[in-house]
């Protein structure tokens, strides 16, 4: 079996924890009806529509905060830093990209943005210092699943699209990544994620760091 020379991460929920958890929480602490964000800003054709505008960079965090906090009934104030606030570091996926790169293996980034200010989702983790790449999706006017923004991380990995994994905790985004050459993942549970990597890749991921 030819193994993989690349790998290409999502960055929330595939090295944070899982995204989910930290928006219900976040509605019980404003007393939210459970589903409410899901519902105002990702099924809602308005809200899903201003989301993929702050995505590309076309719209900035502040205008999306004051827009969607409209729709929610809450304050606008820092209200994506309110959102993922529960957010944490998932350090078993760290380590295994970390394991990775020792390997030999090229690791990038490949983020869709929530926007960087006022709440920047990436400080903290050293992307620039840690990664081969990092393609956060608003510097490049595009985003998941656009092919392009695909394109964008291989070019600064160096490599072509058959010989990387993505993985991503969103499935609506991996047919596009699979439609150019890569092998994908959809991550779940960190362990099987890693479990699962370290077979395309041939590589131990579980390595004392």
């Amino acid at each position: 079996m030819s193994h993989h020379a690349g790998l290409v991460l999502d960055f929330g929920g595939v090295l944070t924890t899982p995204l989910l958890p930290a928006v219900l929480n976040f509605e019980q602490r404003e007393g939210l009806a459970e589903g409410a964000c899901i519902t105002a800003l990702y099924l809602d054709e308005e809200g899903t529509r201003r989301t993929h505008e702050l995505e590309r960079g076309t719209i900035t965090q502040d205008q999306w905060n004051e827009a969607a906090a409209a729709r929610l009934g809450v304050a606008p104030h820092n209200l994506m830093g309110r959102i993922f606030a529960d957010l944490r570091p998932e350090p078993l996926m760290i380590n295994a990209a970390a394991a990775a790169r020792r390997a030999g293996i090229k690791v990038g980034i490949l983020s869709n943005s929530v926007g960087l200010a006022p709440w920047n989702l990436y400080d903290g983790y050293d992307l620039d210092a840690l990664y081969d790449a990092v393609v956060i999706s608003e510097h490049h006017g595009m985003r998941k699943p656009d092919p392009e923004i695909f394109l964008a991380a291989l070019k600064l990995l160096e490599l072509p699209a058959e010989q990387c994994v993505f993985v991503d905790d969103t499935a609506d985004y991996l047919p596009a990544a699979a439609d150019l050459g890569f092998a994908t993942l959809h991550a779940k549970a960190p362990r099987q994620t890693i479990s699962q990597l370290e077979d395309l890749l041939g590589v131990s991921l579980t390595e004392e760091v």
